[in-house]
């Protein structure tokens, strides 16, 4: 039998799932606040026979699983377990697929509320951007159990390279927390490289083209060093989602009085950002930062 997918998320990233799985065959409520939306980005879709839901109680009904992507810990557990959430109208049988970055541990926590409810939950966070979500080419990092994580596959297949089990609920969220200590720091690396670079009177665009190739060269360089070159900050990847994801692994190593002392410098970074209203901007303006502690 033929699976229903309710869709709860329609951003950049998830819009473009969502037409994965629309592309796929399955039958997909989409939910959305906003009526423009079906309107407007999420129009095709409806053409295609997606059926739009103003209310959760309406993606929720008559469903199999149920994809969550939205922005933050509380959105995700406002939209599932919250007064009026989907958790409230789903059958017993339904599961769960939360591909948010959010905190490992209350992920546990909604993982545990959705099982006494007889539901079944996998974290499923994402890697490789926009680029990656349209293509159909996301890296998937999942927690949850063995079944689980088989039969949200159906569905994650429809816009996956590369799905990883890397443990029981709340592992997908520790991997992905795990990329963005990795992820940022490469960035800060890379700001702090062109700005060596420049200060000493090298052209930072020839050093760049110097060890990109070599073992100090990563996707990450190759992605932000052109826009620090050029100081073209507009948004690829916004920073405040960056900030957001430091935030939760800063935290979370902080709750386990675990000391990442280049972890804890990129937090300060991204807090700046936010503090100056920056965070509509793309991460690469890490760079510009360091031009701030040079003149203190």
């Amino acid at each position: 039998m033929a699976l229903t997918v309710g869709f709860i998320g329609l951003g950049t990233m998830g819009l473009p799932m969502a037409r994965h799985i629309v592309n796929r065959g399955f039958s997909i409520k989409l939910y959305a606040r906003r009526a423009e939306v079906f309107e407007t980005r999420a129009k095709s879709l409806v053409a295609q026979g997606a059926t739009p839901c103003m209310s959760l109680s309406d993606v929720a009904t008559d469903v199999d699983i149920i994809v969550t992507n939205v922005t933050g810990t509380d959105d995700v557990e406002g939209v599932l377990l919250g007064k009026g959430g989907a958790a409230s109208f789903a059958e017993p049988s339904t599961l769960f697929i939360d591909h948010s970055t959010i905190d490992p541990a209350r992920t546990t926590e909604i993982s545990q509320i959705l099982y006494t409810l007889g539901m079944d939950f996998v974290d499923a966070p994402v890697s490789g951007g926009v680029w990656a979500s349209e293509e159909g080419r996301l890296i998937v990092m999942q927690g949850g159990s063995e079944e689980a994580c088989a039969r949200a596959n159906e569905v994650i297949n429809c816009y996956a390279k590369t799905i990883t089990r890397v443990g029981t609920a709340g592992h997908g969220q520790i991997a992905k927390l795990s990329n963005q200590i990795a992820q940022t720091i490469t960035i800060q690396g890379v700001a702090e490289c062109l700005t060596f670079a420049k200060k000493l009177g090298a052209d930072p665009d020839a050093v760049f083209q110097a060890i990109k190739d070599g073992m100090g060269g990563s996707q990450m360089m190759s992605l932000m060093a052109p826009k620090m070159i050029a100081e073209d900050f507009d948004a690829g990847i916004e920073a405040r989602l960056h900030a957001k994801d430091v935030g939760i692994a800063h935290e979370t190593a902080l709750n386990q009085t675990l000391s990442l002392p280049c972890l804890e410098f990129v937090n300060r970074q991204y807090k700046a950002i936010m503090e100056q209203d920056l965070g509509m901007r793309d991460s690469s303006i890490l760079f510009d930062m360091l031009k701030q502690i040079e003149r203190s």
